[in-house]
């Protein structure tokens, strides 16, 4: 089972990162938080690695359905989505699949709504 939906689109890093939250908007997903990861990882050990945005999506609906059949499950909140530059002018979209990251989980109920948000996830990586 892979963990994750992908694709690698040609265009620019900041053009992909647009097109990522727009398609994200249309599946009711909000960005909560970003992290640069690029830009982390040079303030703090100066590292340099190409441009890696991970964009913290939520669904509000769907977030708190799955609050009210698992109080823990906050700690598997919000849906990473990575946005990385792969080079030669392609970028790279990857967005966590919930139903792998959730099985652990031993609740029927939250495995549904896991497959309801990872459904709406693949379809935002497919229309980007």
């Amino acid at each position: 089972m892979t963990y994750y939906f992908a694709k690698t689109l040609v265009g620019s890093f900041d053009e992909v990162v647009a097109r990522t939250r727009e398609a994200l908007a249309r599946q009711g997903f909000g960005v909560l938080t970003e992290i640069d990861v690029a830009a982390t990882l040079r303030a703090k050990i100066g590292a340099e690695i190409a441009p890696y945005l991970i964009l913290g999506a939520c669904n509000p609906s769907l977030a708190y359905e799955a609050l009210q059949l698992e109080d823990k499950v906050g700690t598997m909140l919000p849906c990473n989505v990575v946005v990385r530059d792969a080079g030669d002018g392609r970028t790279e979209v990857a967005a966590i699949d919930p139903v792998a990251s959730m099985s652990a989980i031993p609740n029927p109920m939250l495995k549904k709504q896991a497959a309801i948000v990872a459904d709406k996830l693949a379809a935002v990586v497919a229309d980007i």
